[in-house]
């Protein structure tokens, strides 16, 4: 038993010095030291030993297995390092060839209309506010002065979930969901994504747009006037014509919509203003005292105005962007020239 033992010992320490690979040592090591190895297979055979013998040949077989994982340990090492070099050796890096150019992402155009139009607003003292874009028939309709039989609704095409429950068609909800939360004054605008039926050059079923309402005592529709024309003017020029223009909107009374001068033209008329001059950008107007009544605002005390402007809208105008689609479409053509 010695004698083998002895054996095994110099046939696995020749065999791990000619090996020149990780794979060729393991199958060594596996040879001689695995479970089925021959070094388990010669223990089986100590039970034929005498009492006197078992302990010598146990001593020399554990000493042989530490002798050999020793040198396995110290031989993968210099196999190892050996493989890294041939390695580094085969996989030069030729420091003449020109670099790879790596593509930095950039700001979708919506998101930087986004943050230009709460930088704006962010200066007049407005902050931000956010609400579901699931939400509930009262805070997108009947809050906003808009009943279930009221003709109003069927300008919204509105995606339907449940009788009661919609795809919001507007951030004005969460002009609902603030003064209900917080007593005047209050002074917020509102970003984030809509939802309504219809797809055309100028019309996504989901967009985005900027509800903005400012509550107070004494609010006149000469301040609505003065904000949105400082931002207007902060947004695309000082030098840019605006005008307001009576129109109706269920939640605001008196209701305007806000006309600029031409971007494209300067107001001499062309296709994309249809020969007048002037293009819509946003809806407004003082805020109905029946959406007063709706958060329980005393409209005897407090008056308020409210705005909503689609920010695609402005994304176009201020980019010169034709078809509204372009923003949706993920074509890194069009997005990197943002």
């Amino acid at each position: 038993m010695k004698d083998r033992l002895e054996e095994m010992s110099r046939t696995a320490t020749a065999a791990m010095a000619q090996t020149d690979s990780e794979a060729a040592l393991q199958e060594v090591r596996v040879r001689f030291l695995g479970k089925k190895g021959e070094l388990t297979g010669l223990m089986k055979g100590m039970g034929q030993l005498s009492a006197e013998e078992r302990p010598v040949i146990g001593a020399l077989a554990n000493r042989v297995k530490e002798e050999l994982e020793n040198l396995f340990d110290s031989r993968l090492a210099v196999v190892r390092e050996a493989e890294i070099s041939r390695r580094l050796a085969r996989e030069r890096i030729d420091i003449t060839l020109p670099g790879r150019r790596v593509f930095a992402g950039s700001k979708h155009p919506i998101t930087l209309v986004t943050e230009e139009v709460v930088e704006i607003f962010a200066a007049l003292g407005f902050g931000v506010a956010e609400g579901p874009e699931v939400e509930k028939d009262f805070y997108n309709f009947e809050a906003l002065n808009i009943p279930k039989d009221h003709p109003a609704r069927d300008m919204q095409d509105t995606f339907y979930i449940t009788e009661d429950v919609v795809l919001r068609t507007h951030t004005s909800p969460v002009q609902i969901r603030t003064m209900l939360r917080h007593a005047p004054p209050v002074r917020v605008i509102a970003p984030g994504t809509v939802y309504r039926r219809d797809s055309d050059l100028t019309h996504s079923p989901m967009f985005h747009q900027v509800e903005g309402f400012l509550v107070d005592k004494h609010v006149t529709f000469g301040d609505l006037k003065g904000i949105l024309t400082a931002f207007v003017t902060q947004f695309f020029s000082e030098k840019v014509g605006i005008r307001f223009r009576p129109s109706f909107f269920p939640f605001t009374e008196p209701s305007a919509e806000v006309d600029i001068q031409c971007v494209i033209c300067g107001g001499t008329g062309c296709r994309v203003c249809k020969q007048s001059g002037w293009l819509e950008i946003l809806g407004s107007g003082m805020i109905d005292p029946e959406v007063f009544k709706s958060v329980n605002y005393d409209p005897e005390v407090y008056s308020g105005f409210a705005f909503g402007v689609g920010l695609e809208r402005l994304a176009m105008l201020k980019y010169g962007v034709s078809d509204l689609r372009l923003f949706f479409e993920n074509d890194l053509r069009f997005l990197r020239q943002f």
